[in-house]
């Protein structure tokens, strides 16, 4: 019929070099988009990463399930490590500039 399965004998691999290029061409344009970003837009930025890096834990999850070979479960658990690591990193980051912005409470009462 017309909506049958592929064959997993017939299908094709995807092309690794086609890939990795990819990944190289978008690392280098999200690196030129960052540096370019006013420092006042960075908290923003930041809860954007976040939400990004949020979906990316989920995949990765998903990608180091038991339904893979080995190799490709030991990089997920890295994806995980290492998305989980930028959230986390993120929100500190993102607190630590909203203290900045905060008036001490302190200082507000003896003015008064």
């Amino acid at each position: 019929m017309f909506l049958e399965a592929p064959d997993p004998a017939t299908a094709q691999s995807p092309d690794i070099w086609s890939q990795i290029f990819v990944f190289m061409l978008a690392t280098f344009i999200g690196l030129g988009v960052i540096r370019r970003v006013s420092r006042l837009l960075h908290t923003p930025l930041m809860s954007i990463t976040n939400a990004i890096s949020a979906i990316a834990v989920v995949g990765a999850i998903l990608v180091a399930g038991p339904d893979y070979p080995a190799g490709i479960r030991l990089l997920g658990i890295i994806a995980v490590f290492a998305s989980m690591t930028n959230i986390v990193s993120g929100f500190l980051i993102t607190e630590r500039m909203l203290k900045m912005f905060k008036t001490d409470k302190k200082s507000g009462e003896s003015r008064s």
